[in-house]
């Protein structure tokens, strides 16, 4: 899990999946729920994790919608990817019950949330209050992700800032005790390029194993340390070379 980009923005966590008109079923499905069986954990490669959040969202929409089954084919359909990949990225989880029957929308959703570590809400630090930093912390839609900013950190906490913060803004020397009194092992780092190292190594110092950096840099971190990285403008760049002539 160490070092991959993570894109953030567009089919990723800030933006649920969207359903294709008629790609879900509205009449129940028959469904072997008892067949569905927890697998050992097990590792998960990491493009299946990704693939897995897009899953989940998906079956997040069904269930706002009363939908209570649903086929792999139409699963795949609004998820964007093949059945065939669908099924195998399932396999993960267990064992199901007789294929071409569809799945339980509300058991499928709770079995992706338990591996994905979502089932409660998970507390998470944010390092460096600039403008991303606070319109991150301000951002209301982690919490029903399963997500929520406790704290922030920042080394000019006293600067004055457009807004008022809706978390504790601590200094940085404070950072080992806020983590380990409130439990927290996953961090958003929103610090400039020349700063991302120093404080990658400090969340690292204070038990961080989970870090999402939207610094222009990549910092190196121990192999046990998950490290997802979002760059704004390589994903723009990506979409520019979709839109030349």
């Amino acid at each position: 899990m160490h070092g991959g980009e993570s894109p953030i923005f567009g089919r990723g966590p800030f933006l649920a999946a969207a359903v294709p008109s008629g790609a879900c079923r509205h009449r129940p499905v028959p469904y072997l729920g008892a067949a569905l069986k927890k697998a050992t954990k097990t590792e998960i490669p990491r493009k299946t994790v990704y693939r897995l959040s897009l899953y989940l969202r998906c079956l997040q929409r069904l269930k706002s919608n009363q939908i209570t089954t649903v086929s792999s084919e139409a699963l795949a359909r609004a998820a964007g990817v093949k059945p065939t990949q669908l099924r195998k990225d399932l396999t993960y989880l267990g064992q199901f019950g007789t294929r071409g029957l569809g799945y339980d929308v509300d058991q499928l959703a709770r079995m992706i949330t338990a591996h994905l570590g979502t089932n409660r809400l998970q507390p998470v630090v944010l390092v460096g209050v600039g403008n991303l930093g606070s319109a991150l912390v301000q951002y209301q839609g982690f919490g029903p992700e399963g997500f929520e900013i406790v704290a922030a950190f920042d080394q000019d906490p006293e600067r004055q800032r457009g807004g008022e913060l809706r978390v504790p803004l601590y200094p940085m020397s404070r950072l080992p005790e806020i983590t380990s009194r409130l439990g927290v092992r996953m961090a958003i780092l929103a610090v400039p390029a020349a700063a991302a190292q120093e404080v990658a190594n400090a969340l690292v110092g204070a038990g961080i194993l989970g870090i999402l950096n939207f610094a222009p840099i990549v910092p190196a971190v121990p192999e046990h340390v998950a490290l997802s990285n979002v760059n704004l403008a390589i994903e723009l760049e990506n979409l520019s070379y979709f839109l030349q002539d």
